[in-house]
């Protein structure tokens, strides 16, 4: 089980999560051990440049969506280096990026279904999964 998987599980379980991910993957959109708030996202609305806790090949990522197949349900995942870590179907989409260190992901509110529970801070302490695993 990855560091991430425990925060997918409470983001599909409908709650918004605050925790701080490690890595230099996401650099300037998040850096390291910055407080990002991830909240349950409607797949169907994803657009290229959203950032989505998503399960790609069996680990959880904190990426950015850099295309999307409307007609196959599915986003496809990459850090913000220019690395793809491939296509995922909307049913391993967890949740959106709504804020990182408490300013608003532009167009990301308008993606999220009704409100749920907010979680408080969550700081594993561990990498963020994209950044133990290089292909």
């Amino acid at each position: 089980m990855g560091a991430l998987d425990g925060v997918a599980g409470r983001v599909a379980g409908g709650k918004t999560v605050e925790f701080r991910p490690s890595g230099a993957s996401m650099v300037p959109l998040i850096r390291s051990r910055q407080l990002v708030a991830v909240a349950p996202v409607d797949p169907s609305k994803l657009a290229v440049g959203d950032i989505v806790l998503a399960r790609v090949a069996g680990t959880v990522y904190l990426h950015l969506v850099s295309s999307v197949d409307a007609a196959r349900k599915r986003v496809q995942i990459s850090n913000n280096r220019g690395h793809v870590n491939g296509w995922t179907g909307h049913d391993r989409v967890f949740g959106i990026c709504v804020a990182v260190d408490g300013t608003p992901r532009p167009g990301a509110a308008g993606k999220v279904p009704a409100a749920g529970p907010t979680a408080g801070p969550e700081d594993d302490g561990h990498p963020e999964e994209g950044e133990r695993r290089r292909s």
